[in-house]
């Protein structure tokens, strides 16, 4: 097996784990190399082992941190790789394990014991175009300026689903419906769901609601305020301005987020992060 090891950049421990990490499974008789962007934060890694995050072509990945390192991952690997979360973030949704079960986990994932699970992704097109990456939590339209609203005709599968004056819309996969959406007003949705939440963002008219769509929808976007610039934010990581008249389209991506898991459960490891957060 070939693993690779990204750690989060801005935490000391998170990095020194990463080194321990990369160690054991060296000692273990693996393959095994770092993003460039872990070692210039931690440079004790052989040099030999370093490699930028987009060329990674691995069995796993070990991923340190929050979901934002998780995230980062996502976003910039170009293959489904499967990758194990340990915990250095706040709250870590999208982690399997804490650090004190580091080793025993890697342990568990040399020896078999482990199943993957898939989670839906969403691909965003610009004016019919794929330019940004697959978002794994949400795809989030926001207004250009602060403080002034944006105008929305919205449509799933062609059918007009609502018109809407808000600061944005929000188009979520089951797996970001715990964070942007949630705090949106939207609801909770089971990962293992095909759904996706569409959630206005502080819209005006009250009657404009959340609502839930089968993830095989077709989500078009449009601006109806004209002159007023849009921003694309794909799940709080990569942002892109869109000109006013841009055509936005959501549609569920034929790619998959692939995470280690060492038991089935959802609940109520989801239900209690949650009342950690709120």
């Amino acid at each position: 097996m070939r693993f690779g090891v990204v750690a989060r950049r801005d935490r000391p421990a998170a990095l020194k784990l990463a080194y321990r990490v990369y160690d054991f499974l060296k000692v273990s008789g693996y393959e095994v190399f770092v993003d460039l962007e872990t070692y210039q934060h931690l440079p004790e890694f052989a040099e030999e082992d370093i490699i930028p995050l987009e060329e990674f072509n691995v069995d796993f990945m070990i991923a340190i941190g929050g979901d934002g390192t998780i995230l980062r991952v996502e976003h910039r690997t170009k293959k489904e790789i499967p990758i194990l979360g340990i915990n250095m973030g706040t709250l870590g949704f999208l982690t399997e394990v804490e650090p004190h079960e580091a080793f025993f986990a890697l342990s568990k994932l040399m020896e078999g014991d482990y199943h993957i699970d898939e989670r839906l992704k969403l691909r965003t097109y610009i004016n019919g175009e794929k330019g940004v990456p697959d978002a794994l939590n949400e795809a989030s339209i926001l207004t250009g300026i602060p403080g002034k609203i944006i105008h929305l005709k919205y449509y799933v599968d062609g059918g007009l689903a609502d018109e809407i004056r808000a600061d944005g819309l929000i188009v979520s996969t089951p797996t970001g419906s715990t964070g942007y959406a949630m705090s949106a007003g939207g609801p909770f949705l089971d990962p293992r769901l095909e759904a996706v939440v569409i959630a206005p963002l502080a819209p005006i008219a009250l009657s404009a609601r959340p609502m839930v769509v089968p993830a095989g929808s077709t989500v078009k976007i449009k601006n109806l305020a004209k002159g007023r610039e849009l921003i694309l934010a794909i799940d709080g990581q990569f942002y892109t301005q869109l000109d006013p008249e841009t055509e936005i389209e959501v549609r569920k991506s034929p790619r998959k987020a692939k995470f280690v898991r060492f038991t089935d459960e959802i609940y109520p490891k989801y239900t209690i992060r949650l009342k950690g957060r709120f």
